[in-house]
């Protein structure tokens, strides 16, 4: 297998570790910006792209603000695309996403904790189940960007610069992504979001979203502010309630019972999602999560946005 990565930050470093697992004999190749990067074990540095470069797939996990000018260049390759999310900065790219289409590219929008045991055992069950009757659905993620990436100043980073698509509600989608998956797409959707904490970054760090179904309604809040990690979904059906904790992989139903409980982590669900990735590529298939869906998802993530300083 070859795979060629653009963009080699932390996030890039867990897909080559996963990928490593999968493919011991993988050849990686890293595109990089400056013929003074500090070479990698094990990954050959490139600095063009030709058109007869032969790639497996290639990764692309450079700041979201490159996401589009990169996937104009790697087009010519009509390879797959793995694209880390968020899948862009803003919705401007109709005519980009027509393009891929086009070429029949296929693409896969890197949102992992649909690989996640619980999450993965709730998709199941909904759409499974017959006779269920949700009445609400609450989520939350809470968490503290200073502690995000170790010894660097959570201010400069991508996270903390709108212009690079930063911001709460684009760096934890992954809460919106399931939601969708789960449920499907909402008929309406409001956000608000503010930038008010502590933190005093310039990116929101605060993300609130009501999304609308025919038979209920989903509030989802996002911060990045909360020092002690909180990542729930909170389901009301008719006659009892779930409580699944993500930092747990667990799920527990009103009278304390043990619905679901798994033994993997956050970790194993980046070899899982390439694993399926890899399969979609094999089979010549539509990935669940392709760009289509990810360009839908990011629209009610930056549609109807209500800001509040």
């Amino acid at each position: 297998m070859k795979v060629l990565i653009i963009g080699l930050g932390s996030i890039a470093r867990k897909h080559i570790t996963a990928i490593r697992e999968i493919d011991p004999n993988v050849k990686i190749d890293a595109l990089r910006s400056s013929r003074d990067a500090t070479p990698e074990e094990g990954i050959r540095n490139i600095y063009n792209i030709d058109s007869k470069d032969s790639y497996d797939f290639i990764i692309i996990s450079n700041p979201t603000s490159l996401h589009a000018e990169t996937i104009e260049k790697v087009i010519k390759l009509k390879t797959p695309l793995f694209i880390e999310k968020p899948l862009f900065e803003n919705i401007s790219y109709d005519a980009l996403i027509e393009e891929i289409n086009k070429n029949n590219i296929i693409t896969y929008v890197a949102c992992n904790l649909r690989f996640l045991g619980c999450i993965a055992f709730l998709h199941e069950y909904i759409h499974s189940a017959s006779d269920i009757r949700i009445n609400e659905v609450n989520v939350y993620c809470g968490s503290y960007l200073p502690d995000w990436r170790s010894g660097v100043d959570y201010r400069k980073v991508y996270s903390s610069i709108p212009e690079q698509g930063g911001g709460v509600h684009l760096d934890l989608i992954h809460e919106l992504d399931y939601i969708c998956w789960l449920f499907g797409f909402p008929n309406e959707s409001f956000g608000i979001f503010r930038n008010v904490s502590s933190l005093k970054i310039r990116s929101y760090d605060y993300a609130n979203y009501c999304l609308l179904y025919p038979d209920f309604s989903v509030s989802l809040v996002l911060n990045y502010y909360r020092t002690d990690y909180k990542r729930t979904i909170e389901i009301v059906f008719n006659d009892t309630t779930w409580t699944v904790d993500l930092k747990a992989n667990k799920i527990i139903d009103s009278k304390g019972k043990v619905v679901f409980e798994g033994e993997d982590d956050f970790l194993t669900t980046y070899k899982k999602q390439l694993e399926y990735f890899i399969t979609i590529i094999n089979e010549n298939k539509k990935a669940e999560n392709d760009i289509n869906t990810a360009y839908h998802t990011l629209k009610i993530a930056l549609q109807n946005e209500r800001s509040k300083r």
